[in-house]
């Protein structure tokens, strides 16, 4: 399988650009240079930052220079320290994961099928010039199984329009089920040799989201404490749920990585420290490149001090 050179550690910089409040305060010190070069201490080669469309468009149809320059900044900050970075693109107009926000109609409307195609397109125009430190996520966990025809043909339309201003930036597609690995087998044959088929991967979801209050309980069963050994999150386990995405990437010589995966801070240090070991054994035994959500606060930040006293052996298996 084909190796995603540069990205086979990374972080996440969750809440900062994304899923915040927005306030002046939150985008210019939730994340700072020292986080930066924290994360490069922690051996880390990648980060991926979500960005919010409204950070990066100014209301008035055209786009924000204070929003860019945060994602500038943290570029060059980033560049400073020996890490590459992923542009997420975590909500676009008419579409977010998180249902709570309220944005609906994207993939029935052409109109803001158009402008998520230019945002992209701005987007490349600003960050283009680095295909060798940047790549691209075009949109963050597609929810229902039923957009997926939909999603495929708008990935597709804007994958052709970045590659029109970015021949060969590296650019991250997911599938539905919010990027489930198991949904990973339908999607589209790759656009070109610069697609990475993405992933995200939390798995069991009773355990890494155990007593979250956001989980539909009509869907999964999050109200206990689960350990990892009832868990069954083996490496025998990840290797299983990941095989046909493994296979999918091979067939189409596709490069596959894992955006995010986790373990909520209500699980214990040690519970958590050894679901990353299970699923970092695989992950390496396959080359499959990934980025550990979060750095910081978020329900599952791996700077906080809950995991203070195990931090040193789980950067080894991150």
């Amino acid at each position: 399988m084909k190796e995603f050179k540069g990205y086979r550690k990374g972080i996440d910089l969750g809440g900062w650009l994304s899923q915040c409040d927005y306030s002046k305060d939150r985008l210019e010190n939730f994340i700072r240079s020292e986080d930066i070069r924290k994360i490069a201490s922690w051996g880390a080669d990648h980060v991926r930052i979500p960005i919010d469309f409204n950070i990066l468009e100014d209301g008035n149809g055209g786009y924000s220079d204070t929003g860019f320059g945060y994602v500038s900044g943290a570029v060059d900050e980033c560049r400073k320290n020996g890490l590459n970075i992923i542009i997420d693109l975590h909500k676009t107009a008419g579409f977010s994961f998180d249902k709570g926000e309220q944005e609906s109609g994207f993939f029935d409307s052409e109109e803001l099928q158009e402008r998520f195609y230019k945002l992209w397109e701005e987007i490349a125009r600003r960050f283009a010039s680095d295909p060798e430190h940047i790549a691209f996520e075009l949109l963050n966990e597609v929810t229902d199984k039923a957009f997926s025809p939909k999603w495929n043909r708008i990935a597709k339309v804007c994958i052709g329009r970045i590659r029109k201003i970015a021949p060969v930036t590296p650019i991250l597609v997911g599938s539905y089920w919010n990027n489930s690995v198991s949904a990973v087998a339908d999607l589209d044959a790759p656009y070109d040799e610069n697609i990475v088929y993405n992933f995200h991967c939390y798995d069991p979801l009773e355990f890494t989201h155990q007593h979250a209050a956001w989980v539909d309980p009509e869907q999964f069963d999050v109200s206990r404490d689960i350990t990892y050994e009832e868990s069954g999150a083996t490496p025998e386990y990840f290797e299983e749920l990941f095989k046909p995405a493994i296979e999918k990437a091979k067939a189409n010589d596709t490069v596959l990585y894992c955006g995010e995966y986790g373990v909520i801070d209500l699980a214990t240090p040690e519970d958590t420290l050894k679901w990353y070991k299970a699923i970092n054994s695989v992950f390496e035994k396959y080359g499959i490149g990934r980025s550990a959500w979060c750095y910081k606060e978020m329900d599952f930040g791996l700077s906080d001090a809950r995991l203070d006293g195990i931090r040193d052996e789980l950067l080894r298996y991150l």
